[in-house]
């Protein structure tokens, strides 16, 4: 079985054990406590839980007396270290105290391990020998950092029972040992002594985990490792100290009082919760010193404004010196100290002032755009900033808006400058009263009594000058009436020289009359009707007719004025209308009339409709709104033109009679109504033709004749020489896409003529030619009578005469047989050349498709063959029947 013992080896636990066995004498037993633990516990394990407060409520002290243990406040038990319980029981006593009661109370803790089933592990060096039940527990060492010695110090003492009967040799590993840091400790291995052997850091190493063998002298271990910690107690050697020697903190001036302005922080690096490292802060000195702004809170260093009273303007930056000092602010206490700067921000707190209490300029009337005063400030706020950043204010004087006062962005002057003419006659000095502020709004002081805006007068005085003819008003109205014949006097447009206060001297001359209405008198400006005055001419709006004026003095100098001739409404116009309308059957019945009178409204509508009664049989009358009426027909009339005489009279009872034309149509608009001729001789039947007109249209008829006659005799000669039958003149349109065979032609009456007059040029289409089923087209001249057929090999021209022989005049008839032996074999050499061509000349005249007649080919269309010349064009069509005409319009759009 193995013991362990503590060696009583440092004042400081032998201290220890001295309080607390007075403590333990001084006790009262309150009660026991049995815990069942498992034989082996690892540090910091939770052990039990005891209700501290039924032994004794709100204790200020609680003890252990193993340290082993650690009690916390709410009873519950902890290890400190690692521990192995043998079989019997192990008990400790929980101390209670409290300071203000004078009461103490013990609580007896008794622990008993459960039993380990598990088989123990034999050595076979020595069977004998059995590792003991319980393990050697030594109690925890502990060393005070920077002792002074001597050294080497003895820390502890660890023994094992088995030395009882064996030689037993003890060893240490760890750090401090075998690790960094290297020989701090050592053991003696006969007597298990520990030693230090230096002084030690805690801020380095706050405690060493050290591992404890027993061993016999051939090797055998009878113990487990034994666990050593040995804690560095901490000593109070090092001094709290601001983390930033030099901190700055900003805060508005004229703050209240309790403002926070910042919070400073320092560092000790001695053990944490303890009394080495309970800081107090306080300010030694501020600078300057009086008066007294700021203090700090003791524990957490929070600065803070003690008056409202901070004016930047006196003094913008505070320097506090200031102190921390640990063992919670007690005289031996280590303390060290720091700067802060305190810097005032700047608030509008005062507003800008003149310089001057009163200003005096002057100014040229009739001046515009000039500065004429440069009036400074002062302000004691931060220069270049919103707070002394002036704005400037024209408060009275300026009703008219003759001025204009700005801030020069670079000095912060205010300028002052005319915009409007001032006039001498009129003023001859102006009083302003300017005011200033800030672009930030005024913040005032707790202790200011000053106002956030200053003013002041400026007087500006107007120098006379030579000046020109004013035309004032620039816009003057007379009234005239409507129909305000000519050769009258009207009031004209009147002109002040302000040197003299009259138009005297001064000349009127006219800038601009649109319809030349009036004249102007050169020295009065009165005007003179030149025409009769119309309020409903083009160039009247409004009502109103417009004249430009110019007056002009001696020296040449000048003013514009307008007159406005504003025109009362004359009823002289009556209602008009539209003398034709129309009605279409298919849509609607009646027509719509809407009047319109050139004069004022006042003139116009309400209109009232009446009818002639030789026209009510036929018609209706209906008046709608007092301005439209609708025509309707009593009963549906024949398609033609009819005049309706219609009276309209206004709401002063001018009145107008006019005749009607109404058109009766088969249609449903308008547009769509297309009259026959017949109709429209109806027109208008009480139209007369004077004799003149009668002759003019007789000769003009006898002039057509004529004309007609001689196109006639003209074609009658030319149709002579048609190649076709004459019954083809009795066709109007045949079927053409018929493709069947036609009579066969037993013969033709085809002869050569003298001349080879060139009627038309046809493009022939060839069926099939020497075989070879190749279209081809050959150009040939047809004539009645006769034809001739032009070869293009070698340029010559051959004739069906030549080659039979036959003389040109013989007017023998030949038979088709002959006319196919002679075109036959032309239009094969025709093919051949086209074949043998490579650029295709010929085939570009001669080969085409049957459905295609070519482009630009020197051959005509097949469609000129026909009994008509190319000169007579297609002017039959004009004089198809009626059926024919759509096909005719759908050929014409293709």
């Amino acid at each position: 079985m193995a013991v362990a013992s503590a060696a009583p080896g440092s004042i400081f636990c032998k201290q220890l054990l001295f309080s607390l066995l007075v403590f333990i004498l001084l006790c009262n037993a309150c009660q026991k406590i049995y815990l069942r633990v498992p034989s082996h516990l690892q540090a910091e394990t939770l052990v039990g839980k005891v209700n501290l407060e039924e032994c004794l409520k709100s204790p200020s002290l609680i003890l252990s007396s193993d340290p082993a243990f650690r009690i916390l406040e709410d009873g519950s038990i902890y290890t400190t270290r690692d521990l192995i319980l043998s079989s019997e029981r192990k008990s400790f006593s929980i101390f209670l105290s409290d300071g203000e009661r004078q009461e103490q109370q013990e609580i007896q803790v008794v622990l008993s391990a459960r039993e380990n089933k598990a088989p123990k592990k034999r050595h076979t060096k020595d069977t004998a020998l059995k590792r003991s039940k319980r393990r050697w527990a030594p109690i925890p060492a502990s060393l005070m950092e920077n002792s002074l010695g001597p050294f080497p110090q003895h820390v502890q003492q660890i023994q094992s029972d088995a030395a009882q009967n064996y030689t037993i040799f003890y060893s240490i590993s760890g750090p401090g040992v075998d690790k960094e840091p290297f020989n701090l400790f050592y053991i003696e291995k006969d007597t298990g002594d520990i030693f230090c052997t230096r002084s030690i850091d805690r801020e380095k190493y706050e405690q060493f985990a050290l591992y404890g063998y027993a061993t016999t002298a051939d090797g055998y271990a009878p113990e487990y490792p034994l666990p050593l910690i040995i804690k560095i107690e901490d000593d109070n050697d090092n001094a709290p100290y601001f983390e930033h020697k030099m901190t700055i903190f900003t805060v508005p001036e004229n703050c209240r009082s309790g403002t926070s302005v910042g919070q400073v922080s320092a560092t000790d690096l001695d053990e944490p919760d303890t009394l080495h490292t309970r800081l107090k802060y306080k300010i030694l000195q501020q600078i300057p010193d009086h008066p007294k702004h700021f203090s700090i809170h003791p524990d957490t260093g929070v600065i803070t404004t003690t008056t409202p009273f901070l004016d930047r303007e006196k003094c913008d930056t505070y320097q506090l010196i200031m102190e921390v000092r640990d063992m919670g602010g007690q005289p031996f206490g280590l303390f060290n100290t720091g700067t802060i700067t305190i810097s005032l921000e700047d608030e509008n707190d005062n507003p800008p002032s003149f310089t001057e209490t009163s200003y005096v300029t002057e100014v040229e009337e009739n001046r515009i755009d000039v500065e004429i005063l440069r009036m400074k400030v002062q302000d004691q706020d931060l220069p270049n900033t919103p707070h002394s950043k002036a704005v400037y204010t024209i408060l009275q004087g300026n009703e008219n808006g003759n001025f204009k006062i700005s801030t020069d962005p670079n000095t912060n002057e205010g300028v002052l400058c005319v915009v409007k003419p001032l006039n001498y006659e009129v003023n001859r000095q102006v009083i302003l009263k300017v005011g200033v502020v800030n672009e930030a709004q005024f913040s005032k002081a707790a202790n200011s009594q000053t106002p956030a805006m200053c003013t002041t007068t400026v007087t500006v005085k107007i120098i006379d000058s030579d000046e020109g003819p004013e035309c004032h008003p620039p816009v003057k109205v007379i009234q005239s009436q409507d129909g305000f014949p000519a050769g009258q006097e009207l009031l004209g447009y009147k002109a002040l020289d302000p040197e003299t206060a009259s138009g005297e001297g001064l000349r009127y001359q006219k800038l601009g009359d649109e319809d030349n209405w009036f004249e102007i008198n050169e020295h009065t400006g009165d005007l003179r009707t030149l025409k009769v005055l119309d309020r409903e001419s083009k160039f009247v709006r409004n009502n109103q007719y417009n004249i430009s004026v110019v007056a002009v003095d001696a020296v040449g100098r000048s003013c514009t004025g307008t007159l406005v001739v504003h025109l009362d409404d004359y009823n002289d116009h009556p209602p008009q209308i539209d003398k034709e309308v129309t009605i279409c059957q298919n849509n609607e019945d009646f027509a719509v009339l809407k009047p319109v009178d050139p004069d004022g409204p006042e003139n116009g509508p309400p209109f009232q409709f009446f009818l002639d009664n030789s026209t009510s049989k036929n018609w209706n009358l209906e008046q709608k709104d007092g301005k439209t009426a609708i025509l309707r027909q009593r009963q549906n009339l024949e398609y033609d033109y009819y005049s309706v005489p219609i009276q309209i009279k206004d709401r002063h009872g001018l009145v107008a009679t006019h005749v009607l034309t109404v058109r009766v149509c088969d249609c449903s608009t308008p547009s769509e109504c297309r009259m026959n001729s017949k109709s429209a001789r109806d027109v208008r039947p009480n139209v007369i033709l004077g004799r003149w007109a009668i002759l003019a249209m007789v000769l003009g008829s006898v002039l057509l004749l004529c004309i007609l006659f001689t196109c006639f005799c003209v074609t009658a000669k030319r149709t002579v020489k048609k190649c076709f039958p004459e019954d083809i003149a009795q066709q109007n349109l045949i079927v053409s896409n018929t493709e069947g065979p036609g009579e066969e032609v037993t013969e033709a009456n085809i002869r050569l003529p003298m001349q080879t007059s060139n009627i038309c040029d046809t493009s022939m289409s060839v069926g099939t030619v020497g075989g070879q089923g190749i279209k081809t087209q050959q150009s040939f001249e047809m004539v009645k009578g006769g034809y001739t057929l032009d070869s293009n090999k070698g340029g010559g021209h051959q004739t069906l005469e030549s080659v039979k022989g036959v003389g040109q005049g013989d007017t023998g008839r030949y038979a088709y047989t002959d006319w196919q032996s002679f075109t036959q074999p032309r239009l094969g050499e025709k093919v051949y050349l086209c074949g043998q061509d490579e650029e295709h000349k010929h085939c570009e005249d001669y080969v085409r498709s049957y459905n295609y007649e070519g482009k630009g080919s020197l051959a005509g269309s097949v469609g000129c063959c026909s009994d008509r010349q190319e000169e007579e064009g297609l002017e039959f069509l004009d004089q198809l029947e009626p059926k024919f005409r759509t096909l005719a319009k759908t050929c014409v759009k293709k």
